[in-house]
């Protein structure tokens, strides 16, 4: 099985109320650990790579190591960019094969955004190629993306309806209550599902996507400080809360931050228990387990994606 583009899979999603993981790569490890999860699952997934990522692993690189594991997976696999911040970047990636692109205009004004989607959509859609585009802005620090809590800002149903039908964007990401990286919430966890169930009435046959959902897994970060990490108060977005989104319409869920922490978590336990370990085998293998340990996590019992394929 080749590569796909998302709009078979959710369909499926918004049919079964199930959502698709879109998991973010930059390197060959975390490839590899999302689509031997995927395959043991059962599961559709999403690679995504943001411009950063591609910056450090090189798009070339990154789109021969994904074909690589598309052939051993047997799912169905998309290559999406993640917060394309311009056309020129959306184009590059369109040109060197993804699946999918998301243009992110949410830092411009309502007409700025429209525009920017639409040349995005009419270039990608000439090729075969899905995109996703984002209205709302969520706070947070991740990659290149940088938005102060003060600028957040709740995504409008009417405008939602409007910016779809004027721009013929194939999903949206909009913003409830989540947010980019580690720090999403300094109070409880809350998600507007108020908001979503009136962008879901008004935009019933369209993907919504959650942007900034890592759960921050507790557990991750715990095994990080032990070792030598400093990362105090962490929070994400419990797996109740997601497990609900993707039952009340969410077709995509991105997650970034907990694979980082997997990864992170892993390596730092090897090297502090076994100091006289140099072979980076020794501790990239257990640290691609335990991110596959958590993309199956994610798949099974969050995002209901498990035997989906």
């Amino acid at each position: 099985m080749g590569l796909v583009t998302t709009k078979e899979m959710f369909e499926k999603s918004m049919k079964e109320h199930f959502a698709v993981g879109a998991f973010n790569v930059n390197n060959m490890e975390i490839i590899q650990a999302i689509l031997d999860a995927a395959k043991e699952e059962k599961s559709p997934v999403i690679i995504q790579a943001s411009s950063s990522a591609i910056k450090y692993a090189r798009v070339n690189y990154l789109m021969k190591m994904i074909e690589a594991g598309v052939e051993e997976a047997g799912v169905p696999v998309a290559v999406h960019l993640d917060h394309g911040p311009d056309f020129e970047t959306c184009k590059m990636c369109i040109d060197a094969g993804f699946t999918s692109v998301m243009i992110d205009g949410s830092k411009y004004d309502f007409e700025e955004n429209i525009e920017i989607t639409k040349k995005v959509v009419d270039y990608a859609h000439e090729r075969g190629v899905v995109v996703e585009a984002e209205l709302g802005k969520l706070a947070g620090v991740e990659d290149d993306v940088n938005v102060e809590a003060s600028d957040a800002m709740y995504t409008d149903p009417d405008q939602a309806k409007e910016f779809v039908e004027r721009t013929g964007c194939d999903s949206l990401a909009i913003a409830i209550g989540t947010s980019h990286g580690a720090y999403k919430f300094k109070g409880e966890a809350k998600l507007r599902f108020d908001i979503l169930q009136k962008i879901k009435e008004k935009l019933p046959n369209t993907p919504i996507v959650l942007h900034g959902a890592s759960t921050v897994i507790p557990e991750l970060v715990e095994t990080c400080n032990k070792y030598g990490g400093n990362i105090p108060g962490a929070k994400g977005v419990p797996d109740e809360m997601l497990h609900e989104a993707s039952e009340k319409g969410v077709s995509k869920i991105n997650v970034d931050t907990d694979l980082r922490l997997a990864m992170t978590a892993e390596i730092r336990k090897v090297l502090a228990e076994e100091p006289s370990v140099f072979d980076p085998r020794k501790y990239l293998t257990p640290a691609r387990e335990k991110i596959k340990e958590t993309v199956k996590h994610k798949m099974r019992d969050v995002f209901g994606s498990s035997n989906k394929a």
